[in-house]
C-alpha cells in the first residue's frame, strides 16, 4: 500500500483561491483604459498602455482559461479524495462488523 496522504482542505483552499483570481482577472481588463493624455501626462504614455493592454487581454484570456482549469481540477480531486476516503472507512466498518459477529475475518 501507498503511504500517500492528501490534505483535502488545502486542496479546497487552493481551488476557491484560483476562483477568487480567475474572477479578477476576468472582471479586471488594463488598469489605464480610458485614462488619456490629461491624466497620465503624455501621450506616448497612453500609446503603452494601449499596447500593454491590447497584449494583456490576449495573455490575460489564456491565463484565466488555465486558472478556471485547474480550479475545476482541484475542486474534483478534493471530492474524489472524500469520496474515496468515504468509501474505505465504510468498507472497514463493514469488516470491523463482519470481525466481531464472528462472521469472518482472521482467526
Amino acid at each position: 500500500m501507498s503511504d500517500q496522504t492528501a490534505d483535502v482542505a488545502r486542496i479546497k483552499e487552493s481551488a476557491r483561491s484560483l476562483s477568487k483570481i480567475h474572477r479578477e482577472f476576468t472582471g479586471n481588463a488594463n488598469p489605464a483604459d480610458g485614462l488619456g493624455v490629461e491624466v497620465l501626462g503624455d501621450r506616448s504614455l497612453v500609446e503603452t498602455f494601449d499596447d500593454f493592454g491590447d497584449n494583456w487581454k490576449i495573455h490575460r484570456e489564456r491565463l484565466t482559461d488555465e486558472i478556471e482549469k485547474l480550479s475545476k481540477i482541484l475542486s474534483t480531486a478534493a471530492q474524489t479524495y472524500e469520496e474515496i476516503d468515504h468509501q474505505l472507512a465504510e468498507a472497514l466498518r463493514g469488516t470491523d462488523k463482519q470481525a466481531t459477529s464472528g462472521k469472518g475475518g482472521a482467526k
